[in-house]
């Protein structure tokens, strides 16, 4: 029964718009259907370099697993091919006094390309969240945060390691390698990047 009643909705959809005359009871009657607008059930594309889509400051990670920024988070994420040879190096570094900045703009494709990717070694590597700084940037590189003029961001997305507070190395943009290569070399002290 309810396989019948969608063609039937749209069979009424489709004469939407049409006078009929009906004879009820002996008399001529016209009646006359409604128009009832169809809404598109396709999203809208996305302006990335609409400021309302910005994320600006300090924000959680996990806002990124959220519309609409889950269109190209999730799928970078779980999409992301893991160079196996890098994270079983990465796997033996202690995680145990580094920090990491992520300096990013939701409108540049390179930060909706890499951040996914990089979460996604971070994952692997579980390096805890809580030791991740998020910082997002307008299209001007600017962002309302006290110390961000000191990071000296000429690109995004850069990611910044710290071990001991102090600044090891940076992904600037693109990896060199990979992600997780690159990690390994900063950390290793073969850092190409900063």
């Amino acid at each position: 029964m309810k396989k019948y009643l969608f063609p039937f909705f749209v069979l009424l959809l489709c004469f939407q718009g049409c006078k009929t005359t009906k004879t009820v009871a002996g008399k001529t009657m016209e009646l006359t259907t409604q128009t009832v607008p169809v809404t598109d059930s396709a999203p809208k594309a996305i302006d990335w370099h609409d400021q309302t889509t910005f994320l600006l400051g300090y924000f959680n990670p996990e806002r990124l697993t959220h519309y609409p920024y889950s269109t190209w988070y999730i799928s970078g994420f779980d999409d992301y091919e893991l160079k196996t040879e890098a994270i079983n190096k990465l796997l033996e570094i202690s995680k145990e006094d580094l920090a990491i900045k992520v300096v990013m703009g939701t409108w540049c494709p390179d930060s909706r390309r890499e951040v996914p990717r990089f979460m996604r070694v971070l994952d692997i590597w579980q390096f805890p969240v809580d030791k991740v700084t998020f910082i997002g940037v307008d299209e001007a590189k600017r962002s309302p945060v006290g110390e961000y003029v000191s990071l000296d961001i000429q690109r995004v997305p850069t990611f910044i390691i710290y071990k001991n507070n102090i600044e090891t190395g940076r992904i600037i943009e693109n990896p060199t390698t990979s992600l997780e290569q690159d990690i390994v070399n900063i950390l290793s002290g073969m850092n190409n990047n900063k």
